[in-house]
């Protein structure tokens, strides 16, 4: 029997959901959990597969841990928790081509790649919808880069370790690129409140105690008499009555 699992590394705590995959097996949750906690320590903060093979029979287990999704692993090399959501306007890192290729070697055994630069181009998209740069550049316009030879040379000799150096200009540059997006965010914020503050002027003219507008023209049917128009019927009546009364004479 076999009994997978998303768990976070080193933390995975008892649950509602837990004890429903694991009640019908029959085994000792608090003993799946302290075993599955043992074999994911080294994958702390990251969403952890897990696979747990079952005997019935006997009540035992084993487990096997599988390398965490591509995101996560990015994720942890860009010190964040969550992806941009906003792809296009914000950015959340800026990775070196070195941690790029540590990832794609973590995670070449699971992706369908023959190679390690297929592997490479494929993390590249997964830093596409996270909202993380490469190198300085967008990570959407590396792909075809790839293909043309750049960063053939750090490819082949699977290079992962990214130089002290190297890491502070690409921290600098991010920075920037940071401060940028903060100062749009704020003129954004400040156009919505100006957009905002328009719209409710002519609200704040019709509150009570401003003078309504002259009536001008008929009103329509149906509609409550205009002060003016009321006024015009009282002056009226005294001569319909008049009318009517010569009528029956």
């Amino acid at each position: 029997m076999q009994i997978k699992l998303l768990v976070d590394g080193g933390s995975m705590k008892p649950g509602p959901a837990l004890s429903q995959k694991l009640g019908p097996a029959g085994i000792n949750i608090n003993q799946v959990i302290q075993k599955v906690n043992e074999e994911t320590k080294n994958f702390g903060g990251m969403k952890v597969p897990v696979e747990l093979d079952v005997n019935p029979s006997t009540k035992t287990f084993e487990v096997k841990v599988f390398s965490p999704p591509v995101s996560e692993l990015l994720k942890k090399e860009a010190g964040v928790e969550t992806g941009s959501g906003l792809q296009k306007k914000k950015y959340i890192g800026n990775l070196s081509i070195e941690q790029i290729i540590s990832v794609a070697k973590t995670k070449m055994p699971n992706l369908l790649c023959n190679d390690l630069k297929s592997a490479v181009k494929t993390v590249i998209g997964t830093c596409v919808s996270l909202g993380i740069l490469v190198e300085n550049q967008l990570a959407s316009e590396l792909g075809h880069q790839i293909d043309g030879g750049k960063f053939g040379k750090e490819i082949v000799a699977e290079k992962t370790e990214t130089s002290p150096e190297k890491r502070k200009n690409l921290d600098e540059y991010f920075n920037n690129v940071k401060a940028e997006q903060e100062k749009l965010a704020k003129q954004e914020a400040a156009a919505k409140e100006e957009a905002a503050a328009a719209a409710a002027q002519p609200v704040a003219a019709a509150a009570p105690g401003t003078p309504a507008p002259a009536a001008t023209g008929t009103a329509a049917k149906g509609a409550a008499p205009t002060p003016a128009g009321a006024v015009a019927e009282k002056k009226e009546a005294p001569k319909k009555e008049e009318k009517a009364k010569k009528a029956k004479k």
